[in-house]
């Protein structure tokens, strides 16, 4: 006895495997753009073997490269726009501490970035693992997997061709990385001019003071210490703008 596999669920397997590669092409889960290919492989497998009740009805014919190519480019195309409209979410957050790390003085101090194993700033690192953390707090990666079995109805496999219209959810998406990256530097670069304007008040009233060795650590403090404050803050900014970036993915799949 010999079990074998049809030719049109394999075609339908690896059609639907190029879409969930797409998505985890960008996931930003901190360390696992660094993980061994084999597990990121293995993950992209088992997302696609779960979503086997939405794979496409194929005929059981082998296509011609050509067609299967453009297939899968399609497909691959669709999974990299929404783990794109994902990573818009990220990269806020790791715009501000690019901010803020110039001007708190935090940018001279790097470690090593989990996400990418190179030297980065710390508080990049941080807000790396801060945002990662509110990506699952929030559902998102529950919400990925719900967008990848609705596709499937809306646009079976290979079907799925890019149009403006409704592309323009998506576009925004991208200024709304720098709106949410200003959201969150914006109070805490506030603070620090005040504090920069009491200190020059007090230098020029007590000009022994040496407010130049003094100033320093005090900026990385009070950065700190107002980043602390702003956690609940930022916790309501990412759920905010991660329901902007999910009403646009459904809009795109909609449109």
């Amino acid at each position: 006895m010999t079990l074998g596999l049809p030719l049109a669920a394999m075609i339908a397997f690896l059609l639907v495997l190029a879409r969930v590669a797409g998505v985890i092409a960008f996931l930003p889960i901190p360390g696992f753009r660094a993980a061994p290919m084999p597990v990121r492989a293995a993950l992209a497998m088992a997302i696609a073997f779960c979503l086997f009740p939405v794979w496409p009805r194929l005929a059981d014919a082998l296509p011609s490269f050509g067609a299967l190519a453009a297939a899968a480019c399609s497909e691959a195309g669709l999974g990299l726009i929404i783990g794109l409209a994902v990573a818009f979410l990220i990269e806020g957050f790791q715009m501000a501490a690019q901010v803020l790390g110039v001007q708190a003085g935090y940018g001279f101090a790097s470690t090593i970035d989990p996400s990418s194993q190179a030297d980065s700033g710390v508080l990049q690192v941080l807000m790396g693992l801060v945002s990662g953390l509110l990506f699952f707090a929030t559902g998102i990666h529950r919400e990925i997997i719900r967008v990848l079995g609705a596709s499937f109805e809306k646009f079976p496999a290979g079907s799925w061709a890019p149009a403006i219209s409704s592309m323009d959810g998506i576009a925004r998406l991208g200024g709304g990385m720098f709106t949410l990256g200003l959201r969150l530097a914006m109070p805490v670069m506030a603070m620090l001019f005040l504090l920069e304007l009491a200190l020059a008040l007090l230098g020029r009233i007590a000009q022994q003071l040496n407010l130049l060795s003094l100033s320093f650590p005090v900026k990385m403090l009070a950065a700190l210490a107002m980043l602390v404050a702003l956690g609940p803050v930022m916790a309501e900014l990412f759920e905010g703008a991660s329901g902007a970036t999910m009403s646009a993915i459904w809009d795109m799949l909609r449109g």
